[in-house]
């Protein structure tokens, strides 16, 4: 492991593989949480399911005791954003939930989020989750060696903005990520390309676009952790991890390492 560019850490092959560990326990949690994700059933019993899925796959929760955060994973219901706390909300037919989930594998950090509809939800709402997810994948198929940082940011703007008229969060960003849960170089959703540290094989980023139906503007409940959006409109988040190898882009919290929808997008693959 080296450091490069104000902190930026690079990591040795073998450090990324323990990264792709880390990474498929939390896609692979993340997965059994959508199937789990229904109406009666509350945030808390899915942050019980996360933290027993976590631990029973030998990895420990990255979020738990973070910053004082109670939760194993994140859920954030409707016109919460990001960072809700799990608890006795019961979701309902027609909601939206934001699962982000963390976890550590031999002192490696893999993150990721996915947004989930419970039941029917308007068409608004699924265009909304449509485009947050793709603005993602096309914010990684941006990155390649020698680029910079805010490539991703520019490509994630510019296809978001082609869809219609969303919010984009500008006080949340995506990060580095590696040996801690977040570290240098955030990752904006809106930008210039070719500003930031260059993009080098190592570097682990982790890319994760918030879009509402209205503004940007959001404010932080009194619980020091919910963002909500400020005019009461839905938001979305999905967010997945990624590194560079030299044959392509490896996303590291892919059950697939990314590779279906990196080809999609005329990418090549770089997992091994």
């Amino acid at each position: 492991m080296g450091f490069l560019d104000r902190g930026v850490e690079i990591k040795t092959p073998e450090q990324v593989d323990a990264m792709r560990r880390a990474g498929l326990v939390v896609g692979r949690t993340l997965e059994v949480l959508r199937d789990a994700a229904r109406a009666g059933v509350s945030t808390g019993e899915l942050d019980a399911i996360a933290e027993d899925h976590i631990r029973s796959s030998g990895a420990t929760p990255s979020f738990l005791g973070y910053h004082g955060f109670p939760g194993s994973i994140c859920t954030s219901v409707n016109d919460e954003v990001v960072h809700g706390i799990p608890g006795d909300r019961v979701l309902a037919e027609g909601d939206v939930v934001s699962i982000d989930c963390g976890a550590i594998v031999d002192g490696w950090h893999g993150d990721a989020a996915i947004t989930v509809a419970i039941g029917a939800v308007p068409d608004e709402v699924t265009e909304l989750m449509r485009v947050t997810e793709q603005a993602m994948w096309h914010g990684i198929a941006a990155a390649h060696l020698g680029g910079r940082v805010t490539d991703i940011s520019y490509a994630v703007e510019r296809h978001v903005r082609s869809q219609g008229r969303y919010g984009i969060l500008e006080d949340y960003t995506g990060h580095g990520i590696g040996s801690a849960m977040h570290q240098p170089p955030n990752v904006p959703n809106y930008g210039r390309a070719g500003k930031g540290p260059r993009l080098v094989e190592g570097l682990a980023l982790a890319v994760e676009p918030m879009l509402t139906l209205g503004g940007k503007d959001v404010s932080v409940l009194d619980d020091d952790w919910t963002v909500v959006t400020d005019d009461g409109r839905w938001a979305a988040h999905y967010e997945h991890t990624f590194t560079l190898t030299a044959t392509g882009t490896w996303v590291l919290t892919a059950i697939d390492g990314g590779e279906e929808q990196l080809a999609a997008l005329g990418v090549r693959f770089g997992g091994r």
